[in-house]
């Protein structure tokens, strides 16, 4: 699988990775556990079977737009096999409007595969992930407050703004990635 991913700024992935220890010093599943060199926050684009070098082209041409304001807004949990614990994205107009060409590149690239139908335009949830795993997604509707990821942190209340400053283009195959973005 081949994704597209954007990066923030540096002040926004500090703010991630504390949150990120503090997960894990609290016992609960975090990326902070992931070691592997990369492993770092990002928003996920678009995902294909595929990354052809004229869909690349197509990309960092659409890329050309970084940077972006970001705003993260509290977090996102989602249900499932591996129940995941993430940061919500505030997705304005400039980063629904990039998210769209950069997914319908992957689209429709000959020989890209099929892309992921979680990152359709009509269904994509932006977010940074935080945890994954048993324990990210208490039981019952609502979570328990003094779980709250963010408390101790340096955003407290759970938003933060800052700059997507970049873009990666990350292969699971060989789990590596290449700059994409400017």
């Amino acid at each position: 699988m081949h994704s597209v991913e954007l990066l923030p700024d540096p002040a926004t992935e500090r703010a991630v990775e504390d949150v990120w220890r503090r997960l894990e010093e609290s016992g609960r599943p975090s990326l902070a556990t992931h070691r592997h060199p990369t492993n770092r926050p990002h928003l996920t684009l678009a995902t294909a079977d595929a990354l052809p070098p004229e869909t690349g082209d197509r990309v960092r041409c659409a890329l050309a737009v970084l940077p972006l304001p970001l705003c993260l807004d509290g977090t996102v949990r989602f249900a499932g096999r591996k129940p995941v614990l993430a940061w919500a994205v505030r997705a304005d107009d400039a980063l629904l409007r990039l998210h769209e060409t950069v997914w319908r590149a992957l689209r429709d690239a000959p020989g890209g595969g099929r892309p992921n139908p979680l990152h359709d335009p009509a269904r994509w949830t932006p977010h940074i992930t935080l945890g994954r795993g048993r324990d990210t997604v208490p039981p019952g509707p609502e979570p328990d407050p003094d779980e709250d990821p963010f408390r101790g942190t340096t955003t407290p209340s759970g938003v933060l703004t800052g700059r997507w400053t970049g873009a990666r283009h990350y292969d699971s195959v060989t789990r590596t990635t290449e700059p994409i973005g400017p």
